[in-house]
Formats: structure tokens, sequence, C-alpha cells
């Protein structure tokens, strides 16, 4: 499964923000400095932070001073919230999806059991969990013993 640039240059633009805002006083970063420091193209994360915004995981404010902050500690924002407010559902394929009650459903099955759901849906559950484990505080936080260890498994 590949995520799209969504999920990429939004989990960069969420790291950079954790990495360079002040806890104490975040003050809001310009998109632009965002876009050079990254190497985005600015247009691009324009329409990726008003997703963002609109998961409350960024708060924006206006004017020369103005720019971007994370709405909450970086410790309080999972991959999992931060990827799902670029991408939507978490699915490894098509077929697969939630219904309403959180159960995954395959498009595909009829009368008789879909063969490859159990695949899928572990793939899908194997996904969900990393990155719901993981924080944005995870990617930040300069590598330890302990971080590189979380790396091989």
């Amino acid at each position: 499964m590949m995520f799209s640039t969504k999920a990429e240059y939004g989990v960069r633009v969420m790291a950079h923000l954790a990495r360079e805002g002040d806890v104490a006083d975040p003050a809001p970063i310009p998109l632009g400095a965002i876009a050079d420091a990254e190497g985005l193209p600015l247009a691009y994360l324009e329409h990726l932070v008003q997703r963002l915004r609109r998961a409350e995981l960024v708060e924006s404010r206006r004017g020369a001073h103005g720019g971007y902050s994370l709405a909450r500690p970086a410790g309080e924002i999972s991959m999992a919230d931060v990827v799902e407010a670029l991408e939507g559902e978490i699915a490894p394929i098509e077929c697969i999806s939630a219904d309403a009650d959180g159960a995954l459903v395959c498009a595909r099955e009829g009368e008789s059991p879909c063969p490859t759901k159990l695949l899928w849906t572990r793939v899908q559950g194997s996904i969900v969990r990393t990155l719901s484990d993981m924080t944005l505080a995870d990617l930040v936080r300069p590598f330890s013993k302990e971080s590189k260890e979380k790396l091989t498994v």
C-alpha cells in the first residue's frame, strides 16, 4: 500500500510545527517558511493545512505575525489522526471498508465469504495500529536507543 503525497507532505508539515514550535508559547509559523525549509510546494501545502485545520490538528492565525501552530501537544496527536485527516479512511484495498458499526466489510462478498478478507483486514488493522501507536512527539524526539529499537520492531 502506498500513501499519497498528501500524507507524506502533511506529516512533514506537522513534524516541522512540532519541532520548531515553542510548547510554552507556540508562535505561529508562516506556511511559506515551512515550504521553504521542507522543500515543498506552497500551493499544495495551503490545501493540506486546511484539511489539518478542519480536523482540529492545527490552528491558524492571520496577519503579519500569522501562520500555523499545533492545536494540541505533539504527544497527543497520533499519526492515525494526521493520516486520516489527509487521506480519509485507511484501507489497503478498495473492496474493504468499515460499516456504520466500524466492522470491516468486503464489497465483493456475496453469499459466500471473501477468501482474501482475512488478509486485508489484518493488513488494515496493522497499519491503523501502527499509526495509532505513534505520536507526532515520537517523530520529532531525538533518536535514542529506545526509539532506534522501535524502528526495528
